[in-house]
């Protein structure tokens, strides 16, 4: 199968399945006489799984990983569970960063919403922004 035909079999553009051969996902396919490249029927097949293992948040290196578990004669099962957990952790872990960093915008927007362009000195350049313990002593938030 030449790579045109490919990447209208996958939906992927010639550019990307150069990219994935390039980088490792794709094993160089045999060449036609005349220089082509002549992938063989499963590619399709491959292609489709790199997409979906993206889709579920998979590095390159860690698809690459899993091929090459397979192109070995091994099932990749234990090692993609591993990844999986390993991706829903992060997850997890940025859902939280995130939700603190939510609550701390909400707190600055209340902030924002009743600024005092008079507290608003040289050395203090946004009272939005600055916490109280970073105002000198003596100094309150309700100047």
């Amino acid at each position: 199968m030449r790579i045109g035909d490919l990447a209208t079999a996958s939906k992927l553009t010639t550019k990307t399945i150069r990219f994935y051969e390039q980088a490792g996902l794709l094993p160089a396919p045999p060449r036609t006489p005349g220089g082509y490249r002549d992938y063989p029927q499963q590619t399709p097949a491959r292609l489709a799984f790199i997409r979906d293992a993206q889709g579920a948040g998979l590095t390159l290196a860690e698809i690459r990983s899993v091929l090459a578990l397979r192109d070995g004669g091994q099932a990749p099962c234990e090692h993609v569970t591993t990844l999986i957990d390993q991706r829903l952790a992060d997850i997890e872990r940025r859902l939280a960063e995130l939700a603190t960093t939510r609550e701390a915008l909400r707190g600055l927007t209340r902030r924002a919403a009743r600024p005092d362009p008079a507290a608003c000195t040289e050395d203090a350049i946004c009272t939005i922004l600055t916490t109280s313990t970073d105002r000198p002593r003596g100094e309150s938030a309700s100047r």
